[in-house]
């Protein structure tokens, strides 16, 4: 048996400077060798975008023994797609995203940069985890997300995913009172813009909302453990079929 160290990716969407990656990586250290590759600056929201007309750039910003550290000016995807093609000898054993400043919680997995990450290491059939914390205070208390990334990280390790399966762990601020594995929370963003002024007296619109809950009294999804003081591990599919309405959508067929 090989008594190689387990090869660790880590990214983010907050950036690299973010208080939540350093956490990250400082609950990672002692399982493997570690690679953070992370924007330049922020890039939430991105889901799964990819720039496709500016050239990506890269540079070494940390090395020591077991931890490299890259900054690139592209999304969370353009990293991870980046450092496999590219800066790195071999496939990692896991990829760790996060750990977000606020929620990914619900349908908000969809825009999620952290989570855009996670999935597309989940293309390349590697392990891997997008963490999120309810809390986007820059000084956040990640104390308690990094144990609970920390004890998740070890059993992917151990026991890997299936593939084309990856992991949306968000955990509640305070307390937390142990780890639920649920369902994605049925909803949507509403009121998603505030209308104001500018300087010149033009409309200009800021994003904001709430979350519309369809299923509030679903004791299984992961907007109840949340709320709950409970993390919440949603297993994420790549795979977008909706199989249960093909028999249907057959009798289109010409």
């Amino acid at each position: 048996m090989s008594n190689r160290k387990p090869l660790i990716l880590i990214t983010n969407d907050d950036g690299y400077h973010a208080k939540g990656i350093a956490s990250l990586t400082e609950a990672m250290k002692d399982l493997g060798e570690i690679i953070v590759f992370a924007p330049d600056s922020p890039r939430s929201g991105m889901s799964c975008a990819i720039s496709t007309s500016n050239p990506l750039r890269a540079r070494l910003i940390h090395s020591e023994v077991g931890l490299t550290s890259y900054i690139c000016n592209g999304t969370p995807v353009d990293c991870v797609k980046l450092a496999l093609n590219e800066f790195m000898n071999r496939k990692p054993d896991l990829l760790v995203s996060g750990i977000n400043h606020g929620s990914n919680a619900g349908i908000s997995v969809l825009y999620s940069g952290t989570m855009g990450a996670a999935i597309e290491g989940c293309v390349f059939n590697i392990p891997s985890i997008g963490f999120s914390l309810c809390d986007f205070r820059p000084d956040a208390d990640f104390t308690a997300t990094a144990a609970v990334a920390r004890n998740m990280a070890i059993k992917v390790l151990e026991a890997g995913l299936p593939s084309g399966v990856c992991l949306n762990v968000n955990v509640p601020m305070g307390e937390i009172k142990g780890v639920r594995v649920t369902t994605q929370t049925q909803g949507k963003w509403v009121n998603e813009y505030h209308r104001s002024k500018d300087g010149s007296g033009r409309d200009v619109f800021w994003m904001t909302g709430n979350f519309e809950n369809w299923e509030e009294e679903n004791d299984n999804n992961d907007e109840w453990a949340l709320a709950n003081g409970y993390a919440a591990v949603v297993p994420v599919k790549i795979d977008m079929t909706a199989y249960d309405f093909m028999p249907e959508l057959k009798k289109w067929e010409i």
